[in-house]
């Protein structure tokens, strides 16, 4: 009984294929198209890929998808690195893996929502804040009397005139 990975070849090279053109057709690397004829699966970091690629590629040659698959599934059942599925609650990896695991598993359509809200209502708020205490501040506190300097005096500081009282008694 042929492998998958003579199946495959065989079939491509049935309809006179090169492994250029089936790269074209599926849109895979054509080292990955090499490994998968050759049957050299431990190039590959997960059988995911190994039986995406192996469907398409089997789809695209119109094999017997079903029972490509079925081949397939026994033969990496007999492979060392192949023959258990990966954990998929262990965090093997560093730092960032675990990081990104639980970024995975936000729910973006509501947060990032509520992020905006509040971003915009911490901007409204401080705006308002920094309104009102700007309001509540006299623009002239800070401001010494006004100083008059003669030029030819350089050295003698007098005060402002006072402006000339109007008939009512106001300045």
């Amino acid at each position: 009984m042929p492998t998958v990975a003579e199946q495959l070849r065989r079939a491509r090279e049935v309809q006179n294929l090169t492994i250029y053109q089936l790269a074209e057709m599926t849109k895979i690397k054509t080292d990955h198209l090499r490994a998968l004829e050759s049957g050299n699966y431990d190039i590959f970091t997960a059988p995911v890929y190994i039986r995406g690629f192996v469907r398409i590629t089997a789809s695209m040659l119109k094999l017997n998808v079903a029972k490509i698959m079925g081949e397939l599934d026994e033969e990496l059942a007999q492979t060392e690195k192949f023959s258990a599925p990966p954990s998929l609650t262990g965090h093997s990896g560093g730092l960032i893996d675990i990081f990104m695991y639980q970024l995975s598993k936000v729910k973006w359509k509501v947060v990032l929502p509520l992020g905006g809200a509040l971003l915009v209502f911490s901007i409204v708020w401080w705006g308002i804040r920094a309104w009102k205490e700007n309001q509540a501040k006299d623009p002239l506190a800070n401001l010494s009397p006004g100083v008059y300097q003669n030029p030819a005096d350089s050295g003698v500081k007098d005060t402002l005139p006072l402006a000339p009282a109007t008939p009512d008694g106001r300045r």
